[in-house]
Parts: C-alpha cells; structure tokens; sequence
C-alpha cells in the first residue's frame, strides 16, 4: 500500500479538519481549542482529538498556554517564509548529491512516484497528489545518501507540512508544482547536479510565494 492510498487515522482526519478551519478563517488566531468540544463534533474520544491536538502543536499551528489550554497560533508570515527559503536550500543540496548519488532503482522509484502523481493531478485529487508529493520528496531525500541532510530537511518538512499542503489549493498549483516534480527527476535522471539542485530551489520558491499570496488574508 502506497502512502498516497493509505487511510488516515482519526486522529489525522480530525487534524486535517481543523487545519481546513484555520486556512479558511473558521478558526482565528487565539480560538482554544476544546478537547470536549471537538470529541463531540467528531463523534469520537478525547484519545483521537488529544493526539490531533499534539501534531498541531508539532506543526506550529497551534500552541499550549497555561490556563487556556491549546489555542490557535498567530500566523507569523514573515516567519514561515524564511523557513520556506530554508527548505529550498536544504532540498537543493539533497537534490543536488541525489543527482550525483541516486542508484537506477532509486531513480525508477522516483519516476514511479511522479507517474502516480501526474495520475491524482489529472483526477484533480488534491489528497492523493498531496501523499505522493510528501513520498517523492522523502524519496529525494533519501537518495541524496546524507543523514544529516536528510534530518535537517525531515525536521523543516515536518513543520512546513500543513502550509505545503494548502499552498496546493491554489489555483492551477497541483499543474506547476507537477512540472517542477518533472524538471526536478529529468535533472536527477541526467545525473546533472547544477540542473537538480537549480530546478529544486525553484520549486520551493515558487512555493514560498504561492504561500505568501494564499494565507496573507490571515494575518
């Protein structure tokens, strides 16, 4: 089973809920974020809704403050950007080495997850594109045969996880981001680093900006 068809926990479902809440506006900066509340909403235990709750945390959408409990984060913009730009330089370098370092069964997995994507893209299946986005990068990374690179970029990916996957709803962005993913294996294929390393800053700036535009409404 690919990470794209495997099915979310409740726990994730009910993440994801609240995360469409906070990207649409139902959920403003300062909402607590009740556990009792959201059990009853969900129709599930406090178990599911807590551990919700925590990955929130972990992503930096929400906080713990004493005395209110868990409450929606201010978005800092300026912040998430430069992580952005963090990211593209720390994906650079892995596509960069990935170029040099990827052995043919590596770069056929590659290829087969850009092909699983192309098929969610036309099917216009953003959670599907999204999962197999998340495996050709972790891929990406894996090839570039750096562990210190690889925890690096894991750690960025992780917090930057919610807002990649939103930036995704952006009018034509599943189309660009799926050419990007293109230029991207064509230059690894090529065993090109210079091409690899340009094609994926490029992707993660235009990402950064697709950003920028989509939640500037919500600081």
């Amino acid at each position: 089973m690919t990470e794209a068809t495997r099915p979310i926990t409740r726990a994730e479902e009910i993440r994801l809920a609240i995360e469409t809440d906070i990207f649409q506006g139902r959920l403003r900066p300062g909402a607590r974020l009740d556990e009792e509340s959201l059990a009853a909403r969900f129709g599930l235990s406090r178990t599911p809704v807590r551990e919700a709750i925590l990955q929130l945390v972990h992503s930096g959408l929400v906080e713990k403050k004493p005395r209110q409990g868990a409450v929606v984060a201010p978005l800092d913009l300026h912040r998430m950007v430069q992580m952005f730009e963090v990211m593209g330089e720390i994906e650079g370098l892995c596509a960069r080495y990935a170029a040099r370092r990827m052995s043919m069964e590596e770069k056929e997995r590659l290829a087969a997850l850009h092909r699983h994507s192309r098929s969610y893209a036309a099917a216009r299946d953003v959670d599907a594109y999204y999962a197999s986005n998340l495996a050709f990068h972790d891929a990406l990374q894996s090839g570039s045969h750096n562990e210190i690179l690889r925890e690096i970029a894991h750690t960025l990916f992780a917090r930057l996880a919610p807002y990649r996957r939103y930036q995704l709803s952006h009018p034509g962005r599943i189309d660009v981001s799926l050419a990007e993913h293109a230029d991207i294996l064509a230059a690894i294929e090529a065993a090109d680093p210079e091409r690899a390393q340009e094609a994926m800053h490029k992707h993660a700036a235009l990402q950064a900006d697709v950003f920028a535009e989509f939640v500037s409404v919500m600081a």
